[in-house]
């Protein structure tokens, strides 16, 4: 992967409505996103690694320096920026009651995996996530969506539906992820958990920064360059040893 990224301002100050909804459901308006975005929540999110294992494999990954590198290319140059922008078009479909717009982001972010590991990282995660989330926070206006749901549309539809604004909903979604990886690296070992809690330290800011730029951009703005780490997910279905599912 190239260690090139494009620069990002950094603004996190939220927006009116953002404040104004967390106002008006006041401190247990964002409680949710805690629980959903907890390990223990049933959707999986252990048993993948989005093809770090493999990098850590081919010695891609193997201290804190270059998994700060490696992550730092996923968030900026493919799946964090993109992820952004699928849940935040997500978001705005169910504010908006749309139910065709919710259907084409979520067909979109299906077709976006590159691999089949990589479809059924996203794939499996959302349907768990919205079946569990509809059986312990249903909402009228949580639109139904049937067969397989990607992940970031899955979140951005229940932040929408409960209330929650999409700015935090953002940043806590790709902070999550980010610890989801770190969590994979430590098992993995070319880090130990010091390491990884400077690593997701040390990604926060960036974190905020992909989350503001994602709910500026449209559906045409997505793409990627993180092109050794899609052709890592094809080998990894053919490795020896594997911890992890992707």
């Amino acid at each position: 992967m190239s260690m090139a990224g494009t620069p990002i301002i950094m603004d996190t100050v939220m927006d009116d409505t953002s404040m104004t909804t967390l106002a008006r459901g006041g401190e247990t308006a964002i409680l949710p996103l805690f629980a959903w975005l907890s390990p223990s929540y049933p959707v999986g999110c252990y048993a993948y690694s989005h093809t770090l294992e493999w990098a850590v494999e081919v010695g891609d990954v193997t201290d804190e320096a270059s998994l700060v590198a490696w992550l730092t290319d996923l968030l900026t140059l493919g799946l964090g920026r993109n992820d952004a922008i699928l849940l935040s078009h997500a978001h705005r479909a169910v504010e908006r009651g749309d139910h065709r717009a919710l259907e084409e982001v979520n067909e979109l972010a299906l077709a976006l995996s590159p691999s089949a590991e990589l479809y059924l990282e996203t794939s499996q995660q959302g349907r768990s996530f919205l079946d569990a989330t509809l059986a312990a926070w249903p909402s009228p206006r949580l639109l139904p969506l049937e067969g397989d749901v990607a992940f970031p549309v899955a979140i951005g539809m229940a932040a929408a539906a409960h209330d929650i604004p999409l700015p935090i909903t953002a940043q806590s979604y790709l902070f999550g992820l980010v610890q989801t990886l770190v969590s994979a690296a430590i098992r993995l070992a070319p880090i130990g958990q010091t390491a990884g809690i400077r690593v997701s330290a040390a990604l926060a800011d960036m974190v905020q920064a992909i989350a503001r730029q994602g709910m500026a951009l449209t559906l045409d703005d997505i793409g990627g360059s993180t092109f050794r780490a899609d052709l890592g997910s094809f080998h990894h279905e053919n490795q020896y040893t594997r911890l992890f599912r992707s």
